[in-house]
Parts: structure tokens; C-alpha cells; sequence
């Protein structure tokens, strides 16, 4: 086998528990996002227009649509004999099988695809970020000065900085210490999850930190600094591009809905950095003579005889007669029926939305279900969920995936409610 110069290892076993109900039966890097995509396609197209062809995706949590979607890697031109997309999953070991304990641990247990693949760099990624970035320049920089490590950074709002892993570097760019969500942070360049390491250096970090019993085995916790204690040299590399984590209901829904917007701040529709996907087999998007459209995303497939204004809407959506959807984001093969008023809401695949349903009404109420995922004005609708004719949702409404009309014990949800069917976590 031909050596690689980089290889890339993409964690993508996240549960992504801020997302609720979108993420319970789902893995966040598997979650849609942006009309045709999974959040994953973000980063696994950095990948192949950065010319890393050769990725393993580290899966733990909910795997399964995941591994259907990147498949044998085709829609990226991952599909080869010598590297393309490897899925890495936890299995059984001669002594015993266990699941991925941290970031750390995750590369480690796959020490031996990494040696067959024999390169000189390694680039661990995250999936679930939105974000375009490449990569071969941050390899550049790590050559060029030498570096045992590079760790992207990008420059945060310091009122929110106490959120990430904060990297303060000297006047050169090195980085001299690491503080893990600070309560008073000393810079605001946040880590990205994106680090560059010479392979045989993190190799023997790897091998040393799984033998420590009162380790996290995580990069930021463990390993950085470690090598950092031991004088190694690790320096940031800014990214000022877009980037965002929409690992909550909140920053998920106003991402999305600044797509809508005629520049937006992510431009989906770059020529010389494409996104690429899985595409789904539906006809071109209808809009009837009672349709009407403004400011939105229209996947294929769509037929829209009702009105459309700054909503994300996902393939073979159904749309029907008299209904206003707005500020909204309704994924794939989702029904809504005729007289409904959908706002501030993001719908689930699968779902079918009545008659005469209004959702995202009132005034915001905390929710009485789990107000740490659920602390916006944003209605959440599950997956393969039936909403029954007349229902009126409030705001900072949760619905549960897989819920009948059978489920509702009445027809008024107000804000801050929820249907659910048992614990969330279960």
C-alpha cells in the first residue's frame, strides 16, 4: 500500500443530547441540515476538497443511518481500493469488547488502522460542525514551523468563551496553556475539535494515556495537555471562516434559518468549494398556482400549495392549500395538511402535521419537560410523528418521535409542554 502523507480520523459517535428528541434515535453528525444534508457532509467534504482521501469515521452512538448514508463513500469520491471512507465501530477484542470512553480513547482502539494506513500526519476531526475549512493549509503550517501539534482555533465572543476550550498562545502563535471551559477565560481563541499531530508522537501519547486509570482519555482533557507539560510544541492556527456548532435546538434553528437569507454568512451555493451528498431520486419541486414562496430553501420533490416565507424545507415535503409555514425548518418526507399555521417550528422526517393545526402560539413558557435542552421559542416535532387535525401547539413545545394522535390527551399543548412516550434518555 502506497503510504499517506495525512490521513484523517472523524469522530462521529457523538449523542448530540442537546438536540433532544432530533438526536434520540439518531446520531448528531446523521442529523439534516441545510435542505439536502446530514451534518456530517460538512466535514467529510473539507475532507476530499482539502485532498485527504483516505478517512476513517469513528461511529458509536446510533450508527445506523449514519453508516447507510457515507456507505462506500461515493458522493465524495471516497469509493477506492487504496484509502476512501473506513466506518470504525467499537467491537469485541481478543479479552473483552468495550465502547469508546473518550475522544482519546476512540483513536487509540483503532491504533492498527491508523498503522496500516502508515502516515506521517494525522488530522482528528468532528462531524458535527457546520463549516467549510481547508485543511491542506493548516498542514502547511504544521510543517512549516515544525509543529508536534496544531490545533485550530477560532476567535469567540469572550461573554461566551467560558463555553470551549480556550488555547493561550505567546506573541509567535504557540500555545502555552489550556483552560477547559474557563469561568474566566484569559484569551477567546476557542478550540475546534481539529487537531494536526505528527502520527509516532501522539501514537506513543495514545499508548502511555490508556494505561492511566484516572484519565478522561480525551484530547483536550488529556492529551494536549500532557504534551504541553512535557514541552512539546503545539501552536494554534486561526480559522476565520464560518463555523458553528449546532448542537443546540437554538443555534440548529438560526443557522439554518440564516440560510434563507439572499448572502448568507454560510454560502451553501460556492462553486469552488462544493458540498456533496447523497442524492435523493425525487423530481424537480412543485409550487401550484396557490403556492407561494419567499426567502426559503426548496429541496426536491416539494409540492407547495399553501405559502412558504423563511423556512428550510427538506425533500418530498407536501405542503397543502391555506397553510402558512414559517421561520421554520421541515424535514424530509413530512405531510402538512390544509388551514395549518406552522411557526417557529422544526418538523421531523416522516411526520404528518392535520388540518387546521397551529404551532408555535402564545407567549414563551420555560419547559416543563427538560428546559436545559429546551430554552427557545422553538417547537420541536419528531420523527414518524402524527400531529391529529385541530391541535394547537404552543411555544418551546417538545413532541416525542413515533407519537399517534392516541398519545394526546387533548388538542392544546400550551408553551413549555410536551408529549413524550417514556424517558428521553431511554
Amino acid at each position: 500500500m502506497i503510504r499517506k502523507e495525512i490521513i484523517a480520523l472523524l469522530l462521529a459517535g457523538g449523542q448530540g443530547s442537546r438536540l433532544g428528541v432530533l438526536t434520540k434515535n439518531l446520531a448528531k453528525p446523521a442529523v439534516l441540515y441545510g435542505g439536502k444534508y446530514r451534518i456530517i457532509d460538512f466535514t467529510l467534504s473539507n475532507c476530499i476538497n482539502s485532498g485527504i482521501d483516505t478517512i476513517g469515521v469513528l461511529t458509536q452512538y446510533q450508527p445506523l443511518q449514519l453508516n447507510k448514508h457515507i456507505g462506500i463513500g461515493k458522493p465524495w469520491d471516497l469509493d477506492r481500493m487504496n484509502g476512501g471512507v473506513t466506518i470504525l465501530a467499537p467491537y469485541m477484542k481478543t479479552e473483552r469488547g468495550e465502547w469508546y470512553s473518550g475522544t482519546a480513547d476512540a483513536v487509540f482502539q483503532n491504533i492498527h488502522y491508523v498503522d496500516e494506513m502508515n502516515p506521517k500526519y494525522v488530522i482528528i476531526l468532528s462531524g458535527d460542525h457546520v463549516y467549510k475549512m481547508n485543511y491542506a493549509k493548516m498542514l502547511e503550517e504544521h510543517k512549516a514551523r515544525k509543529a508536534d501539534a496544531t490545533i485550530s482555533v477560532i476567535d469567540v465572543p469572550y461573554e461566551e468563551a467560558s463555553r470551549y476550550g480556550i488555547m493561550n498562545t505567546d506573541g509567535e502563535g504557540n500555545i502555552i496553556e489550556f483552560e477547559e471551559k474557563p469561568q474566566n477565560p484569559k484569551s477567546t481563541l476557542a478550540s475546534m475539535g481539529i487537531y494536526i499531530f505528527t502520527w509516532e508522537l501522539l501514537r506513543e501519547y495514545l499508548i502511555n494515556d490508556h494505561v492511566k486509570c484516572d484519565s478522561n482519555h480525551d484530547f483536550g482533557r488529556n492529551i494536549i495537555p500532557a504534551m504541553l507539560d512535557d514541552g512539546k510544541k503545539l501552536i494554534a492556527y486561526r480559522f476565520e471562516g464560518y463555523w458553528r456548532d449546532v448542537g443546540t435546538i437554538k443555534t440548529f434553528w438560526e443557522s439554518q434559518m440564516n440560510l434563507t437569507e439572499r448572502v448568507p454568512d454560510f454560502n451553501m451555493f460556492d462553486p469552488y468549494w462544493r458540498i456533496f451528498s447523497p442524492n435523493p431520486i425525487y423530481p424537480a419541486h412543485f409550487i401550484s398556482d396557490t403556492g407561494h414562496v419567499e426567502t426559503s430553501v426548496i429541496a426536491e420533490g416539494c409540492m407547495i400549495y399553501g405559502t412558504v416565507r423563511n423556512s428550510v424545507i427538506f425533500p418530498g415535503v407536501t405542503i397543502n392549500k391555506d397553510t402558512v409555514v414559517e421561520n421554520s425548518i421541515i424535514m424530509s418526507d413530512t405531510l402538512i395538511g390544509a388551514n395549518s399555521e406552522i411557526r417557529y417550528t422544526i418538523v421531523g422526517e416522516n411526520s404528518v402535521i392535520g388540518n387546521n393545526v397551529k404551532t408555535g402560539e402564545g407567549e414563551f413558557a420555560p419547559s416543563t419537560y427538560n428546559p436545559k435542552v429546551y430554552n427557545c421559542d422553538i417547537t420541536v416535532i419528531g420523527s414518524n410523528t402524527v400531529v391529529p387535525n385541530n391541535t394547537v401547539l404552543g411555544k418551546n413545545v417538545v413532541i416525542d418521535n413515533y407519537i399517534t394522535p392516541h398519545d394526546f390527551s387533548t388538542n392544546v399543548i400550551p408553551s413549555g409542554g410536551f408529549v413524550m412516550k417514556g424517558d428521553e434518555n431511554s
